[in-house]
C-alpha cells in the first residue's frame, strides 16, 4: 500500500460477526501502520483510513498504549514491541526467514561466529532468527529483542541501504543514546558513518552496542530493490583478528546478496 493509499472501511477486515466494528476499525488502523512503518503521522492516517480525526486519534492512541503501535520522534506511527514479540512466534514461516536460513547456516558455519537476522522495527530492528557461535563464548541476545539503529551493525547496513533523504530523516529523529564508550552520539559523525557505509557496502561495529564485540553487517533487499533486513556476525574481541577483516566484510556482503536473490524467487 502506498503512503497516501485510501483504505475505505469496508476494504479491510469488514465485520462478519455482529459487535465487531469497533475491532474492525482497530485492525484497518493498525493495518494501515503496518503497511507504512514511520511514514504516516495522524493527520496521514486519518485520511488513510477515512474515520473521523477524533476516532483515529482514540484508535491510535489505543494501540499505542497497549504496546501493538509506537509513535516515533517525528509523530508518525510504527507497529508495537508487543505486536512484533507476538509475531515472533510466527516468523517461523515468513518468506524472509525462511529464505535466509539456509545461508545463515552457512555463514555461522564459515565464520564459527554467532550470526543474527534482523527487520526494521519503529527506530530500531528486531532479531527474528539467531544462529549461536559453536564456540564456548556466545552471545546474550535473543529472538524478538529490539536493538537500535545507531548503535548497531544491522540497524546501520539498513540505514545505508536507504535512500539518502530517507536515512537522514531517520537519523535526525533518532535519540543515538550511549551504550559504550564507542556509541556514535554526535549526528553528523553517525551521517558520515553511514555514508562510509553506504561506499563500502558492509557496516562495522567497532564495540558500539555491547564491549568487546565487534560485528558485521549486511543489507537485505526484497525484489523490489527495498531494504526489509539485515543479517550480521558477531565476534568477541579476544578472537577477533584484523588480518580477518577482509574475510568477514565478504562473508556477510555474500550472505546478503545470497538472501536477497533467493527472497526475489520466492512467489507471492
Amino acid at each position: 500500500m502506498n503512503e497516501h493509499t485510501a483504505v475505505s472501511q469496508g476494504e479491510a477486515f469488514s465485520p462478519a460477526v455482529q459487535g465487531t466494528a469497533s475491532f474492525s476499525k482497530f485492525m484497518t488502523v493498525l493495518q494501515v501502520i503496518g503497511d507504512n512503518p514511520g511514514k504516516l503521522d495522524i493527520a496521514q492516517l486519518t485520511a488513510a483510513v477515512r474515520f473521523p480525526r477524533a476516532t483515529t486519534y482514540r484508535i491510535a492512541a489505543g494501540l499505542v498504549a497497549e504496546g501493538l503501535a509506537m509513535q516515533n520522534l517525528d509523530g508518525t506511527y510504527s507497529l508495537g514491541y508487543r505486536l512484533i514479540q507476538l509475531a515472533s512466534k510466527s516468523w517461523e514461516a515468513s518468506d524472509i526467514r525462511n529464505a535466509a536460513r539456509p545461508f545463515i547456516e552457512a555463514l555461522r558455519d564459515a565464520a564459527k561466529e554467532t550470526v543474527h537476522l534482523a527487520v526494521p522495527s519503529g527506530n530500531g530492528m528486531a532479531y527474528i532468527d539467531k544462529l549461536e557461535s559453536p564456540n564456548a563464548v556466545r552471545m546474550m541476545t535473543r529472538i524478538g529483542a529490539r536493538v537500535e539503529f545507531h548503535s548497531t551493525s544491522v540497524g546501520k547496513a539498513y540505514l545505508a541501504a536507504l535512500p539518502e533523504e530517507r536515512s537522514w530523516q531517520i537519523i535526525a529523529g533518532l535519540e543515538l543514546r550511549p551504550f559504550t564508550d564507542f556509541t556514535f552520539t554526535d549526528r553528523d559523525l553517525f551521517l558520515e558513518e553511514i555514508r562510509k557505509t553506504r561506499s563500502r557496502g558492509y557496516s562495522y561495529d567497532h564495540e558500539e552496542n555491547e564491549r568487546d564485540i565487534r560485528c558485521f553487517g549486511s543489507a537485505i533487499y526484497d525484489r523490489s530493490g527495498e531494504p526489509v533486513a539485515g543479517v550480521s556476525i558477531s565476534i568477541p574481541l579476544y578472537r577477533y583478528n584484523e588480518d580477518e577483516h577482509a574475510d568477514y566484510a565478504r562473508l556477510i556482503q555474500e550472505t546478503a546478496a545470497s538472501i536477497t536473490q533467493s527472497l526475489a524467487a520466492v512467489v507471492k
